[in-house]
């Protein structure tokens, strides 16, 4: 074995409770009379047996001797079996281990130690945290010497250190079922929340009258794939979603974008609200005085808009999920945008052993998990293969041209296309003029209907609007676009992230990034 696999397997090594705690030098987090206390219950109280027979695991038990212990009742419990004194000895027999747990006699000790299974509840709970602590213990032990490792990559040593610290809570801390009575006030409640909502949407509007009607709108802990090919204008679409949200709905969002910069983002912004076109405001062309007015005066909206960019390049999906919850912590974000996916990286092996569908997959699974973790709709912007191009007929696109791998369309619960016929030199469909069309596939769905949604799309401006401009989202959903532009609001909370991976975000120091704002 050369000296690459010998570190690779020094890595791999799983520090144990004796070797960490031989390193600190103190004595591990125990409770053993509690332990035997509650194994004496399990024995003479079928009550405590079936209240806490789920909440006790084999390794919470610090003794190997009451692990040992719990195993034989847990054996005789699965089978339905009585659990008693002399059962518990029998299986121990049975097992070969009655001699190694201290015999008989230790059985009649740990009856004894107890008259009832009055408090075998909160003596458990007590076993538990001290099983947690030696947990964290152990994999601190193990990242400081992984940590003075010369041969360690700190990227992966965090994920690794992440992904364990996170095993430990949801092993531990999340229930593995929920009980029917609890789960049906929720959703009444959540009907009740819908019911009296001014709006028809029970989740995040986009300001796009018919998209949010199918969609009801984007749902906390749902993953959304908007993909289309080069040039049809995804990220214009996801920009003006995003400003709809954050400008009119005063939502705070979080926008990942891996592709363009902060800046160049927030010109996109400015075009589209000023109504001056992108190439002006890029090639600095001499604006007359009206035109000038308008600008400022439109784009102050923009700085009263809880909008977070990060621009990092070739972000991680370790600190995608990092700096979310740093977000939603510190700002309470309600949706985040991701442009695009297939700029993202795995991290550590997954990245380097080459196999780019397994990372995609990898990828599409931890958003959908981020989704799920802080409740919240994340929509990730995705390209699609060069098979739209090669077909014929309308080529709109399909679930089959999804690039790189099959797992995007499992993971995500709604999935939607851009298709422009007018660039396919289609001018006219069943729908009528093409000329400025954009029409919003909704190909998968999963909990609602798929259909097609026709929106106008203003090149000049980068920017999608509705076909009735606007009228009809006045009306039905109660809901209205930004038209006091020339008000001047208060501090901005409009914010540019630098493109460090662990920066807190603050707004005031920010401010001189935002340039005219």
């Amino acid at each position: 074995m050369d000296t690459q696999q010998k570190n690779i397997a020094k890595k791999k090594e799983r520090i144990t409770y004796e070797k960490a705690f031989a390193l600190n030098g103190k004595t591990p987090p125990q409770a053993v009379e509690l332990e035997e206390a509650v194994l004496g219950a399990l024995m003479i109280d079928q009550n405590a047996l079936n209240n806490t027979i789920q909440m006790l695991r084999v390794e919470y038990f610090y003794r190997p001797e009451n692990q040992n212990i719990f195993k034989a009742i847990l054996t005789l419990f699965e089978q339905s079996k009585p659990v008693d004194l002399f059962t518990v000895t029998q299986q121990l027999l049975k097992d070969g281990m009655l001699e190694s747990v201290g015999g008989a006699m230790y059985l009649s000790q740990l009856t004894n130690r107890v008259v009832s299974g009055a408090h075998v509840e909160y003596h458990s709970r007590i076993i538990a945290e001290k099983y947690i602590l030696r947990e964290l213990i152990r994999v601190c032990t193990e990242t400081l010497t992984e940590a003075y490792d010369d041969t360690s990559d700190p990227l992966d040593l965090l994920d690794k250190t992440e992904r364990t610290l996170m095993e430990i809570d949801e092993k531990n801390f999340h229930t593995e079922y929920h009980n029917m009575q609890d789960v049906l006030k929720k959703a009444f409640d959540q009907i009740e929340i819908a019911q009296s909502n001014d709006s028809s949407y029970s989740g995040i509007p986009t300001g796009f009258v018919e998209l949010d009607r199918m969609t009801a709108g984007f749902q906390p802990g749902t993953l959304i794939i908007l993909a289309a090919r080069p040039a049809m204008g995804k990220t214009a679409f996801a920009l003006t979603m995003a400003r709809n949200i954050a400008v009119d709905m005063k939502k705070p969002i979080a926008f990942f974008s891996l592709e363009m910069t902060a800046v160049e983002l927030v010109m996109r912004l400015i075009s589209s609200e000023s109504g001056i076109s992108g190439d002006k405001l890029k090639k600095g062309e001499k604006l007359p005085d009206e035109d000038k007015n308008q600008l400022y005066s439109r784009s102050q909206t923009l700085t009263e808009a809880p909008i977070y960019i990060d621009d990092t390049p070739q972000l991680s999906i370790f600190e995608l999920r990092a700096k979310c919850r740093r977000l939603k912590q510190q700002h309470n974000i309600e949706m985040v945008f991701i442009d695009y996916l297939q700029l993202m990286q795995a991290g550590g092996e997954q990245s380097r052993n080459g196999n780019r569908e397994q990372e995609i997959s990898l990828i599409s699974r931890q958003l959908k998990a981020l989704s799920k973790e802080l409740e919240l709709p994340v929509i990730a912007l995705s390209q699609l293969s060069r098979a739209v191009e090669t077909r014929g007929g309308t080529k709109k696109p399909q679930l089959s041209d999804l690039r790189e791998s099959g797992a995007i369309e499992q993971d995500a619960d709604i999935v939607m296309f851009i298709y422009r016929p007018e660039y396919y030199q289609i001018y006219e469909d069943t729908n009528g003029s093409t000329l400025g069309m954009a029409d919003i596939i909704l190909a998968k769905h999963r909990s609602g209907e798929t259909g097609e949604v026709r929106l106008k799309f203003v090149k000049q401006f980068a920017k999608f609007e509705n076909r009735d401009n606007f009228n009809e989202f006045n009306m039905s959903s109660g809901l209205s676009p930004n038209t006091s532009f020339d008000s001047m609001g208060q501090q901005g909370k409009s914010v540019i992230f630098e493109s460090k991976m662990n920066q807190d975000v603050d707004p005031e120091a920010n401010r001189e990034n935002e340039g005219m704002f």
